[in-house]
């Protein structure tokens, strides 16, 4: 009886043993990433770190948050790392103390304003919100203003602040505007300006032909048109809004180590230009834009305060609401 009893303790204490090795060579990922995206990020990171297995979950900004609040109010913390659309949501995570922070060594190459100054997130790319036009489109927008004229009326759509993360950031970003303001949302439902629910809609509708003009992220147009979709994306002379996609390691992650790796390496040169291949901005200076963008330095980006942004959330999503319905 007593050899059964330490046999079955042996036993017992290697499998304990063998799942901790398990759990420590595994990492858990939530994101935002569109799927092939997400995918080419974890194949890329696996090339470089191989003893390291990850798990990863995708779905909309929204939507996984709803998630993992879920989780986080059952007592439980899935994720290790988050790789999701904006900042908003990331400073959010912060201040209810769900995000520990990481002095990452990569983070010299950035610039100051697209990472938390104690190293809770990181931006990893620049995803500017801007116009998109249909090349058989009688006019060419160039001003955010040009949206709200007669010429426009009924022809604009956009995405919604209520689903979109992005939109949401553009919201604060142009109320926040001296030369913008609230009253250009006011004078684009006056245009009878329509909304989506996202900036996949919104191109879509631009690119068929059902909307002529739009409000959309860039990468969309730009990485469209270059495979022939009739659209033309512009970068507007106001300026324009930007996501940064930001990387931040949970407060109870179970793998801190594998997690860490995960953010220098996709703040890495290695890990921007494969950013630049998917056909987005990089957030390293290094790295050379895709094929279709300017030079960084000649995109001028609106200032926006984002903890202020989030005070305003609710207001905002109010007020879009009741402008231009749920």
């Amino acid at each position: 009886m007593l050899k059964r009893s330490l046999c079955t303790a042996v036993t017992l204490a290697s499998f304990a043993l063998s799942s901790s090795l398990l759990a420590d060579d595994k990492l858990v990922l939530y994101t935002s990433q569109p799927n092939s995206d997400a995918q080419q990020t974890v194949d890329a990171f696996q090339a470089a770190y191989p003893d390291i297995e990850v798990e990863w979950v995708r779905d909309g900004t929204t939507r996984l948050m709803t998630r993992l609040r879920s989780e986080l109010s059952a007592g439980v913390s899935n994720p290790d790392v988050l790789l999701i659309a904006d900042s908003m949501t990331m400073t959010s995570l912060k201040q209810e103390g769900h995000l520990q922070s990481y002095l990452s060594p990569e983070r010299e190459a950035y610039d100051e304003a697209l990472y938390d100054p104690e190293g809770y997130f990181y931006g990893t790319k620049l995803i500017t919100t801007g116009i998109v036009y249909n090349t058989a489109a009688e006019h060419q927008p160039q001003r955010w203003q040009d949206l709200t004229g007669p010429d426009y009326e009924g022809l604009v759509t956009m995405p919604s602040p209520l689903y979109s993360g992005a939109a949401l950031i553009h919201m604060a970003a142009l109320s926040d505007h001296p030369d913008l303001g609230m009253g250009y949302y006011e004078a684009l439902q006056a245009n009878r300006a329509e909304a989506q629910g996202g900036n996949g809609g919104v191109f879509n509708a631009v690119a068929s032909g059902t909307k002529p003009y739009g409000i959309v992220v860039d990468f969309l147009p730009i990485r469209e048109a270059a495979k022939g979709s009739p659209v033309e994306f512009v970068f507007p002379e106001e300026g324009v809004s930007a996501v940064t996609e930001p990387v931040a390691i949970m407060q109870g992650a179970n793998n801190l180590d594998a997690a860490q790796k995960f953010v220098d390496f996709v703040l890495s040169q290695q890990g921007q230009e494969l950013v630049s291949q998917q056909g987005y901005l990089p957030a390293h200076p290094a790295v050379t834009p895709p094929e279709g963008f300017p030079a960084r330095d000649a995109i001028q980006l609106m200032p926006i305060n984002i903890e202020q942004a989030l005070e305003q959330e609710e207001t905002l999503k109010q007020r879009f609401s009741d402008l231009f319905g749920g």
